[in-house]
């Protein structure tokens, strides 16, 4: 098991090496260093000695990639890349272009995302799994019939309706909990009740469908048969067979979506004005701060490998036929 987890570790170093390489491209196609400097200083008459001030302050100053003045290793640490980049696999955020500590901000901002992510994954996971179950139990009834059209009909509509309209039937109609807006301590809860209730019937129809198909897949296999040939009841042969059996594909969904936890929920966060990770990271696209964006890039593509990771010993727990070497 330790073999396989470092050998995995190293297969992801060259990984992170090319996503922070690309996202470097990606981001100076658009907009070079002279740009960001007068977007940042915010005056379109700004003159060139302070574009070049800004520059050496925070640290633009340098050749992008391959700094042809200097000689040996120099002429590849002496650049840009090197200096904003590769020190974030020391989990160096540095500054944002803005003069704050991307680390702190990340430390402060992670809490109010998971506040929202950990519940919202959790209630749904038990609803999703709950609900396809008794689906699967009145199987080619009208109860399944009913539900599966009931499913479609949820998938088919936008997260940003559930969005709006929880705001206005809950928040505003009813008064029960605030439209938008946190607060620490127990004071945040109710500020976290209407987000997390709308991020869970925004994804029941989705989640709900996906399992009901692989409990269906599995209800039809000889191992249930022969469970049922015992005598066991239907609600049994559920519960104790096809659920576990249908945990492999649950998990390496849910796993998969663990680096989402942290990173936040973007539309979510930005209409309910929480201020988590995903709101931050959509101001910082909006302001083109590189400095925030390569760091929160380079922090999801972490915790994504990470769960990927964890879906593959996850495996052996819920099957013991999967052994890792």
């Amino acid at each position: 098991m330790s073999a396989y987890i470092l050998r995995r570790l190293l297969y992801a170093l060259p990984i992170l090496v090319g996503v922070n390489l690309i996202t470097f491209l990606l981001f100076f196609v658009v907009n070079s260093p002279d740009d960001m400097a007068r977007m940042q200083l915010g005056d379109k008459r700004v003159t060139q000695e302070a574009i070049d001030t800004w520059k050496g302050e925070h640290g633009y100053d340098k050749p992008l990639l391959y700094n042809a003045e200097v000689g040996g290793l120099p002429s590849l640490t002496d650049t840009i890349f090197f200096e904003k980049s590769l020190k974030l696999f020391a989990f160096n955020f540095g500054q944002s272009d803005s003069g704050r500590d991307i680390g702190y901000d990340i430390r402060q901002r992670m809490w109010p995302s998971l506040a929202i992510a950990i519940p919202t994954l959790l209630v749904g996971l038990a609803i999703s799994i709950s609900y396809a179950l008794m689906i699967v139990f009145f199987r080619a009834t009208y109860i399944d019939f009913g539900s599966v059209v009931l499913l479609v009909a949820m998938m088919s509509i936008s997260g940003l309706f559930y969005i709006i309209g929880g705001q206005f039937l809950i928040g505003k109609l009813f008064h029960l909990v605030p439209i938008s807006g946190y607060d620490h301590g127990l004071e945040a809860l109710k500020f976290l009740i209407l987000p997390v209730v709308v991020g869970v019937v925004a994804g029941i129809g989705s989640s709900t469908r996906l399992y009901r198909t692989f409990f269906l897949e599995e209800i039809n296999r000889d191992y249930v048969r022969t469970a049922r040939a015992k005598g066991l009841r239907e609600r049994a042969v559920l519960f104790r067979h096809v659920l576990r059996n249908a945990l492999i594909p649950i998990l390496t969904g849910v796993v998969a979506v663990l680096p989402l936890l942290f990173m936040g929920a973007l539309i979510i966060e930005s209409f309910f004005g929480v201020p988590g990770l995903g709101s931050y990271t959509i101001d910082a696209i909006n302001r083109q701060d590189f400095s925030i964006v390569r760091a929160m890039v380079f922090l999801g593509s972490v915790l994504y490998i990470i769960g990927l990771i964890m879906t593959d010993i996850s495996y052996t727990l819920v099957d013991p036929r999967v052994r890792l070497s």
